[in-house]
């Protein structure tokens, strides 16, 4: 293959710890100096194609401005999800004063990183993935990158590979990705890497002891490893009614198909909660052109998660699109003549509705496990700082309490990256590489035009601090618990919260006296 080189710098157009993005021919590239060394790597993350020019430099380390996947700058490394694809690396030279970087024709936008092949003369051992979600699909991956060389099986019981769950309730909800694009990775690519995907396989018991995994079917699988991957359950409303046609929980890719069947016939609807599940579901709803209420008992949506103040500007950006919010109050029923026709609430208030979307959060789908410890009130599995739950079973993503390094607390997050992050590190640790969990959780959400970013963590706060302008929609809202920021949520602030998401994990947050006292140049803390 031939190359073409390119002048794309002068040598004292970069200080170290400064990037920029150049082209060489039709490829974008991303040209960095680290110490008083040229580096170059593909310009674009290998998530959703963020320009990672905008995010943030730390040292060898660039973190995507978008979602806060992670590459290295030498190597191109993938280091942090939700990306799977690492990143192609270009050669650098310097001649004179001038940087010249040399890339392939037609060079790639990313690469698949190194695994090993599968061989069961190296080793004999089955190690068996128990769901296809963000865990489970990063789980696979990373112990072929780890060096396992054994058998690897990967067991869900839908009919479809691993796809991307967070366009369920966002991009293809509202037609802005079609159906091939929803897969994470096609059959050929499992295939080529010897990873067994078992599709339509429900799982019922799994005793931890014996290490025997039973299915629906009467089948059984023993295994030397097993990674719980098995994600949360939507939570039902045990209410009269329930059972009626066109109630639905968004959950997974059948869901999402039968609610855009249903919203084609349909001209109202109701969101029951004010989950981010039923919020974006709700918003989605209301730019097909259907009249949407949202019925929950908060007083304000998100109150529990982001504070009254943002909650209070989620349900005003849905209100300006015609949402209407009926807060303080619960379903009491349904009714309908096999369809649901009509929400009935507490206080005998009756909804008219074509359809019903259920959004009151998850419980861990757990309930088929034996020998393993469970929480007493949520029934999650309780692991280790290495994801560990027993001898030879590990859990991540929606059903792993795992404590959390910054506060040593035991803590559950249901979010797609921290899934991911989980099944990478439970992967490391099963191929026997010993890497403590010290992750930093990231989510975000889009409703309507309005888009937030969440770094941290934090179930109650003593304090938000704000930086920024909430009418503006331009903002970034600190959660500071004893004088210590443990969370920030932002919008249209995207490179500042990649520093967050980087000075988190770096424990070099500013205080929450330094907050208040002015502004802080986040960026430059990471470089000082």
């Amino acid at each position: 293959m031939s190359t073409q080189d390119a002048i794309v710098a002068q040598v004292k157009d970069l200080q170290n710890g400064e990037m920029k993005q150049v082209s060489v021919g039709d490829t974008d590239i991303l040209l960095a100096r680290v110490n008083d060394q040229f580096h170059a790597i593909g310009a674009y993350c290998t998530h959703y194609k963020a320009p990672l020019v905008e995010g943030v430099l730390s040292g060898d380390r660039v973190i995507c401005p978008w979602h806060n996947a992670c590459f290295n700058l030498v190597t191109g490394d993938l280091q942090e999800p939700p990306g799977l694809d690492a990143q192609p690396c270009y050669a650098v030279r310097i001649d004179g004063e001038n940087v010249i970087a040399s890339v392939p024709d037609s060079a790639p936008q990313q690469r698949t990183p190194t695994m090993v092949k599968y061989d069961p003369e190296v080793d004999r051992r089955t190690f068996v993935v128990l769901g296809a979600g963000a865990a489970g699909s990063a789980a696979v991956e990373a112990l072929r990158q780890a060096g396992f060389a054994g058998r690897i099986v990967m067991v869900t019981y839908e009919d479809k590979l691993p796809y991307d769950r967070t366009w369920l309730s966002k991009d293809y909800f509202n037609g802005k990705v079609s159906r091939d694009e929803m897969p994470l990775r096609s059959q050929q690519f499992y295939d080529e890497h010897d990873i067994e995907v078992l599709l339509n396989k429900r799982v019922t018991h799994i005793d931890a002891t014996t290490k025997t995994i039973t299915f629906a079917d009467d089948d059984t699988m023993t295994y030397d490893s097993l990674l719980l991957a098995t994600g949360g359950k939507p939570r039902q409303l045990e209410v009269e009614g329930a059972d009626l046609e066109n109630i639905f929980t968004l959950r997974s890719f059948a869901d999402t198909e039968k609610i855009l069947q249903a919203a084609e016939k349909a001209s109202c609807a109701v969101a029951i909660g004010s989950s981010f599940i039923g919020m974006e579901a709700a918003a989605g709803l209301a730019q097909k052109g259907l009249q949407v209420t949202v019925v929950s008992p908060s007083s304000v949506p998100f109150e529990k998660i982001l504070g009254q103040e943002i909650g209070k500007l989620f349900q005003q950006v849905h209100e300006e699109q015609g949402v209407k919010f009926l807060l303080g109050t619960k379903a009491q029923k349904f009714e309908g003549n096999g369809k649901v026709e009509a929400v009935i609430l507490e206080n005998g208030d009756r909804l008219a509705t074509d359809l019903v979307i259920v959004g009151v959060g998850v419980q861990p789908a757990t309930e088929f496990l034996e020998g393993v410890e469970l929480h007493e009130k949520d029934r999650s599995v309780i692991v280790d700082e290495y994801l560990c739950a027993a001898d030879g079973l590990y859990a991540a993503g929606d059903i792993a309490r795992y404590p959390d390094w910054r506060t040593g607390e035991p803590t559950r997050v249901e979010h797609w990256r921290l899934a991911a992050q989980h099944g990478r590190i439970a992967a490391y640790n099963m191929a026997g590489k010993a890497v403590k969990f010290a992750g930093v959780p990231v989510f975000w959400t889009m409703q309507f035009q309005f888009p937030l970013r969440y770094v941290g963590h934090a179930t109650d706060w003593d304090e938000i601090i704000f930086d920024g302008s909430l009418p503006e929609r331009k903002f970034i809202a600190f959660y500071v618990k004893d004088e210590r920021v443990l969370a920030a949520a932002g919008s249209q602030r995207d490179t500042e919260m990649a520093a967050i998401y980087e000075l988190m994990r770096l424990d070099r947050m500013p205080t929450a006296t330094e907050l208040r006292g002015g502004k802080i140049d986040l960026v430059g803390r990471i470089k000082s």
